[in-house]
């Protein structure tokens, strides 16, 4: 039996043709039009030899051709390899090259970086295919559509998902279609998704989070998705209260955004049903204000895009723990280990290891860094360290590699910054470590305020010092207007540094 994930797809078309799979402002699309534009698409795809195991990469904003394209791919059997919209083109050519893709679809936004890279991918041609609206519909229904799925197997690759490379250059995670199809259905079931909930689609696409958890779920369960091409959170309430959001999916800043925009009130989103938060641990002040002020329960979880991703969350049948990344999803094997590999008790800081079903098949020919990640019984490393309580429940510390030596005294940033999301005039706080000469590391903190709110660097120091042990306090901190975040909102912390 076919395990291909373009599978949801046509079953959900078949079932429900008439419901609307996805919208963007005032243009919507019925899951019959995606169903044969996606086979359109296809076809064109072969008559460029396309087939089975061929990469294809997609450099798309969230606009409706992204699950069109995509689903597209993955009908063919070849392998899906999403691009940031934002690569230069050094970074198109790197992506292209490494993953051997033979063909690009670029948003035409965005073509001079897609065909600077194309061109720059040695003794090898890529086709860039340029996504224009009104222009694409002609090119893609010049092409009988193919509507056969092709047959593949649960361990056959899908998507190469590449890494953020925080540690190097970005490696391409192998997500095979067991360990996404099995990953759409447990978000489908842990956010209730169904044939009339509208899911809102702030996340970008091209990201594992917006990927698995929004499009392919939404598509799995015959919702609908109403997508923003870039996050802001006056259009995203504009957006939650026009369409009768039921979903909102996002990263703690998208939920700190929506909480501190001046004319929240103003909006109507009593249609919320259920929130989930991940990509970054989530401050507890951020949602218990969101909780209080949109009415919406928030559950957090946790997963990588290696995890295809998620692993852990806080299951709405279940106890909810604010702070906590709730316990592992079904079938889903989580534990902490010390630096030795022995496994820690409860309350006892380690790194999170995780086995199951949605651990992927490895990084796209790099196998030494496969084996790295992955032991010979199975766990990832995920370079993430948590504590995990009596009850089974998992608190993020914060990254391996982020975490802060002072003095030879650990200093994990995740609990100074719930620290600092305490005093009210905060809106956005990321603690770093700074070299020094006498302590190896110092403990520095870049601050954004809410608008209209003021406060010393002096007392924010006087705040926390109160709060936490006298070597963990920021030593030093200064204020921006914005923290520099990724393409889902995750705050970038290889990117911040203080002043001179």
């Amino acid at each position: 039996m076919s395990e291909n994930l373009a599978l949801n797809l046509t079953r959900t078309a078949e079932a429900n043709p008439e419901a609307i799979a996805c919208k963007l402002d005032d243009a919507a699309f019925d899951y019959r039009l995606l169903d044969n534009a996606s086979a359109r698409i296809a076809g064109m795809l072969a008559s460029k030899c396309i087939g089975e195991g061929d990469r294809v990469g997609i450099m798309l904003p969230n606009v409706p051709y992204f699950p069109a394209v995509y689903y597209a791919i993955l009908r063919l059997g070849a392998v899906v390899v999403p691009m940031n919209v934002l690569l230069k083109g050094r970074e198109v050519a790197y992506y292209l090259e490494d993953s051997g893709a033979q063909l690009l679809f670029a948003w035409h936004g965005f073509l001079e970086a897609a065909e600077q890279g194309a061109e720059s991918v040695p003794a090898r041609p890529v086709e860039v295919i340029s996504v224009v609206p009104g222009e694409f519909e002609g090119l893609i229904f010049a092409h009988d559509p193919r509507g056969e799925v092709a047959e593949r197997a649960g361990d056959d690759t899908a998507v190469i998902l590449y890494t953020s490379g925080t540690t190097g250059k970005p490696k391409g995670a192998e997500l095979t279609h067991c360990n996404l199809r099995r990953n759409v259905d447990i978000a489908v079931g842990l956010f209730d998704i169904d044939v009339g909930d509208i899911v809102f689609g702030g996340l970008p696409l091209f990201h594992s989070f917006g990927q698995t958890c929004t499009m392919n779920a939404a598509v799995r369960a015959g919702a609908t998705i109403t997508l923003l091409p870039r996050f802001d959170p006056g259009k995203a309430l504009e957006i939650l209260e026009r369409d009768a959001c039921t979903v909102f999916e996002g990263v703690p800043t998208m939920y700190g955004a929506l909480l501190n925009h001046p004319d929240r009130a103003k909006f109507d989103t009593s249609s919320l049903r259920v929130c989930a938060s991940g990509g970054s641990s989530m401050p507890v002040e951020v949602m218990r204000g969101f909780e209080e002020a949109f009415g919406c329960k928030v559950l957090e979880g946790y997963g990588l895009s290696e995890t295809s991703p998620v692993a852990s969350f806080n299951h709405p049948d279940r106890e909810r723990k604010p702070g906590s990344i709730g316990t592992p999803i079904a079938d889903t094997e989580m534990k902490l280990v010390d630096d030795g590999g022995d496994e820690v008790g409860p309350g006892e800081i380690g790194e999170i290891l995780i086995r199951g079903h949605n651990v992927m098949k490895g990084y796209w020919e790099r196998p030494e860094a496969t084996a790295e990640a992955i032991d010979d019984d199975g766990w990832f490393r995920s370079g993430d360290m948590a504590k995990i309580d009596e009850d089974g429940y998992y608190f993020i510390v914060d990254r391996k590699k982020e975490l802060i030596i002072r003095g030879g005294y650990n200093v994990y940033p995740r609990e100074v910054e719930e620290v600092l999301y305490e005093h009210p005039a905060v809106r956005e706080a990321a603690v770093v470590g700074m070299a020094h000469d006498e302590w190896g590391e110092e403990v520095g903190a870049a601050v954004a305020l809410k608008d209209g709110e003021s406060v010393s660097a002096e007392e924010l120091q006087a705040f926390v010092k109160e709060q936490v042990a006298n070597y963990k306090y920021p030593r030093r901190i200064w204020f921006v207007d914005e923290l520099p975040k990724g393409p889902t909102g995750k705050i970038l912390k290889r990117e911040i540094s203080p002043p001179d």
